[in-house]
């Protein structure tokens, strides 16, 4: 029997893997020192067989209080973007590559801290086991984080924006800017800009899913 990595949640995941088994066993996990400092595990949430799989990068403080994904600022930011783009988030799947809140004492404020390429690894079986069962046409990768869980490897942004790639045990794959990356931009016509891209961006993917299913 292969030998597991020394962080992993591998030996938290179900016998019998559902979205429901899995949320469940997910809440338990210890398989990288992030849960000592979180919340609690904050699992994916949305349609079970949805076509799109949007992934992001860890959960926030918002989302670490209240134990759901994307319910905080960025969550806001997104949910303006599909709505714009026509798309309903009740019928995709939102989760994030790293399942716990990793952050730093900044004043009164928990400050987001990236989480490191050995956490990302760990947490990787969760995000593996979602996208089995959801098995959706395509994984959009919000953020570079996300993108370096789906595809095993280090992306650059530029390199992979804009197109989209196939990868054999997921589908196809989409790259775009975290929502988190408008809130950062320093003045409102640059937040706009940004904005506008990401848009642009989601608006791209539903036009290459509907060619795929025409």
């Amino acid at each position: 029997m292969p030998r597991l990595p020394r962080h992993s949640a591998a030996a938290f995941l179900p016998a019998t893997v559902t979205l429901a088994s899995l949320q469940s066993a997910a809440a338990a996990c210890t398989g990288c020192d992030l849960y000592k400092q979180a919340t609690q595990t904050v699992f994916g949430e949305g349609d079970a067989h949805a076509r799109l799989l949007f992934v992001g990068e860890q959960p926030g403080d918002q989302e670490d209080r209240e134990g759901r994904p994307f319910v905080g600022p960025s969550g806001r930011i997104l949910d303006r973007a599909l709505a714009e783009v026509g798309i309903d988030r009740r019928l995709v799947y939102v989760t994030n590559a790293v399942k716990h809140f990793k952050w730093e004492p900044q004043g009164k404020r928990r400050k987001h801290k990236k989480p490191t390429a050995s956490e990302i690894a760990a947490c990787k079986p969760w995000l593996d086991a979602e996208l089995r069962v959801v098995q959706p046409d395509a994984v959009v990768c919000l953020g570079v984080t996300a993108a370096q869980a789906v595809f095993g490897h280090p992306v650059r942004l530029q390199d992979f924006r804009g197109k989209g790639q196939h990868l054999p045990s997921v589908g196809m794959v989409f790259v775009t800017i975290h929502p988190s990356a408008v809130l950062r931009s320093p003045d409102p016509q640059q937040r706009e800009k940004a904005y506008q891209s990401f848009v642009t961006d989601l608006r791209s993917v539903g036009v290459q899913l509907k060619h795929r299913a025409a």
